[in-house]
């Protein structure tokens, strides 16, 4: 048995997960398990008990609100294990701590970087965490009542609810994250963009990311994506924040997986901030530029995208330098499907392109060690280029 499995108790464990009850509702076999499991069990098509194989003849299911009640006054007392690492506090006093409007930033500190290290030295903590409802409040901390010219103390409360928040939200259902849709919370999240550290505005772009990437919480990214304040912040970091560069380069990729969002995107800019960032990346950040490349041919995917990628004077030039790299091929692909798709209708484009020497960056490429796959789209694109050139 190892040390997670003596801190809860058995009959706080879901028979299925084998993890903390969340939602513990009771089949008609008398038996209790936690709804999102059980659901699960049911859905796949299963029509009989987990625990004993009776034949489910009724698949209604009732809260278990005695065993909830239980499993909440455990929590408030703290498993014997975060004790120990927290001495002489419990949970529910950590929660007060952030809760209340008496408690000074530094007491809120203090209580943040508590909770960090029950988050990092027992991850199996984060079930207790999260029943007590903490992500919500660590979120309402984070876009709570801030203003323009934040105190260095209150950006810290800030900087660390946003690092616990962000440690949780994998082990979390993302409804809590919908708090962003309010006015009040888009505004927050607009100043912090403009006035947060370096650390706040990366975490804050993980955060996107995370809203982007999930089909929980699709309303919420079509509402950051209509944000046109954010996507500027945003744009503006990976242009000139080199700390936070990489962070929003993802945060402009995983927003731009929602077709609704790509026009706004490259209304604010992104097209034009990816290319700079191609252009000249910051020398520790190289690894982002793949990333780049990758977020620019899908915005390529789109009329106005192709026409920002031709119309900036580095656009096509940039693409064409990332076919053919000695190092690795990172990038290639991307580049390569980007040129494709831009080059098909604009003499333009195809002018600049073999005007850059992308002919020779795909003859390189061809005899280089990259994938089957690359080499079948860059003798696409060759045989593209010179069919029209012949036939301009």
């Amino acid at each position: 048995m190892n040390e997670a499995e003596m801190v809860i108790p058995h009959l706080f464990r879901c028979p299925i997960s084998l993890d903390l009850f969340t939602d513990p509702v009771t089949l008609s076999t008398g038996q209790t398990y936690d709804r999102p499991s059980i659901e699960k069990w049911l859905a796949a098509g299963n029509l009989t008990c987990p625990v004993t194989m009776q034949k489910l003849h009724d698949p209604s299911m009732v809260p278990n609100h005695t065993l909830r009640h239980l499993i909440d006054e455990w929590l408030q007392k703290g498993p014997q294990s975060l004790m120990e690492i927290i001495p002489g506090r419990s949970l529910a006093a950590m929660k007060i701590s952030l809760q209340s409007q008496e408690s000074s930033s530094e007491n809120k500190l203090e209580t943040l970087k508590a909770i960090q290290v029950l988050i990092d030295e027992l991850p199996y903590g984060n079930s207790f965490l999260l029943q007590l409802g903490l992500l919500p409040l660590l979120l309402e901390l984070v876009f709570g009542e801030v203003e323009d010219n934040q105190s260095r103390e209150s950006l810290k409360v800030v900087e660390e609810s946003l690092s616990c928040a962000l440690k949780l939200l994998p082990f979390s259902e993302l409804g809590c994250l919908d708090m962003m849709k309010e006015q009040s919370k888009l505004a927050s999240l607009v100043v912090l963009f403009k006035h947060g550290t370096p650390m706040i505005k990366t975490g804050l772009c993980n955060l996107v990311e995370a809203v982007s990437s999930s089909s929980e919480t699709q309303d919420l990214c079509a509402v950051l994506g209509a944000t046109h304040q954010l996507l500027r912040e945003i744009v503006f970091i990976v242009h000139h924040d080199c700390e936070a560069s990489e962070a929003g380069i993802r945060a402009i990729s995983a927003l731009s997986s929602l077709e609704s969002n790509k026009e706004n995107l490259i209304n604010e800019g992104a097209v034009d901030g990816l290319i700079s960032y191609i252009s000249n990346p910051p020398v520790q950040e190289k690894s982002a530029v793949p990333l780049a490349v990758a977020a620019l041919e899908v915005l390529s995917g789109v009329e106005s995208g192709r026409e920002a990628v031709i119309n900036n004077p580095s656009g096509v030039k940039s693409l064409v330098k990332m076919i053919f790299k000695v190092s690795d091929h990172e990038g290639s692909e991307n580049a390569v499907s980007s040129l494709l798709v831009i080059c098909s209708d604009s003499l333009r484009a195809r002018e600049e392109a073999i005007s850059e020497g992308v002919l020779t960056q795909l003859l390189l490429l061809l005899q280089s060690q990259c994938s089957g796959r690359i080499k079948t789209k860059a003798r696409m694109l060759l045989k593209h280029l010179r069919s029209k050139r012949n036939m301009d």
